[in-house]
């Protein structure tokens, strides 16, 4: 059954990723009215999430913020099916690194490295990045509880040679390869909601919230530089992402340095263009336990 699935799935999606582009995204704008209108996809998490985030704001312009993020949401999600099958030499024409030589420096000096990000943008294609340095890219990956659709995604996120590592396995993986003298990058998707029990709560977006901390433990006993991505949507498919190297080698930093520096960065990605977050993600959910104290930002 599981087989069976798995490849209506695969043809499926293979059927929309033909869908050029220029009416991949009047399907997208149908899909955004249903979304917002009539199913009303977790509606009032976003709304909530937002009006949290942003108090200054009215309601007229929270409402306004929400529309524009499920359209992009929208775009997201079908721009993600084109992984499927996009050919490089397409994403080479719809996502610019404007920075590519910081890739180069970091292999000429021997570095290896923790890339982090937010959820932000269409962080799916970057998938690519693999054909842009020399480094392995590895990145954490949490199987799927459907196994059809978690064979799918690793399909679709290995499809340039990315790596998918489980993330009880990651650390294991970096000190592997730093022992045989591979170059390898990590890559952290830093703004995921961890457990309640997560030690690390600090101001989010004007409000408490935890974060995982296994980007800083693991770069600190690998002694990986940190580089942020940062990811600009300059129109519909069609982004811009700039390198921003925060440390030379995190073994050298101090306690909570660079969880600190990785969450500042993308609280001011997220402020910059608040629609391209994953609003509908209940990122604020826990509250913070009473012995477990808030760390200044």
């Amino acid at each position: 059954m599981t087989i069976l699935l798995y490849y209506l799935l695969f043809g499926f999606t293979w059927l929309v990723s033909l869908i050029p582009f220029w009416l991949l995204y009047r399907i997208s704008d149908l899909l955004y009215l249903i979304t917002y209108y009539l199913v009303r996809y977790r509606k009032e998490t976003v709304l909530e999430n937002l009006r949290n985030s942003f108090p200054e704001k009215s309601n007229p312009e929270i409402k306004q913020l929400a529309k524009a993020y499920y359209l992009h949401f929208c775009d997201f999600m079908l721009e993600s099916l084109k992984c499927i099958r996009i050919p490089a030499s397409e994403l080479d024409k719809r996502i610019k690194l404007l920075n590519p030589g910081l890739l180069r420096e970091l292999s000429v000096e021997g570095k290896n490295f923790a890339l982090v990000s937010a959820h932000y943008g269409n962080w799916e294609w970057l998938n690519y990045l693999p054909l842009k340095m020399e480094h392995d890219l590895l990145i954490i990956f949490r199987p799927l509880k459907n196994k059809a659709v978690n064979r799918l995604s690793y399909y679709m996120r290995t499809r340039f040679n990315a790596k998918l590592i489980p993330m009880e396995s990651i650390y294991r993986h970096g000190l592997k390869d730093k022992a045989e003298m591979k170059k390898f990058s990590i890559w952290f998707l830093a703004d995921q909601r961890p457990p309640r029990i997560s030690r690390f709560w600090t101001r989010f977006l004007n409000q408490e919230a935890p974060f995982f901390e296994g980007a800083e433990k693991i770069s600190r006993k690998l002694g990986l530089a940190v580089v942020f991505l940062d990811i600009q949507k300059v129109r519909r498919g069609y982004y811009e992402v700039t390198l921003k190297k925060l440390f030379d080698n995190a073994a050298l930093t101090g306690e909570n340095e660079v969880t600190l520096s990785c969450v500042n960065e993308m609280e001011r990605e997220i402020i910059q263009k608040p629609a391209y977050w994953l609003w509908s993600h209940k990122r604020f959910k826990h509250t913070r336990p009473e012995n477990i104290k808030l760390i200044a930002s």
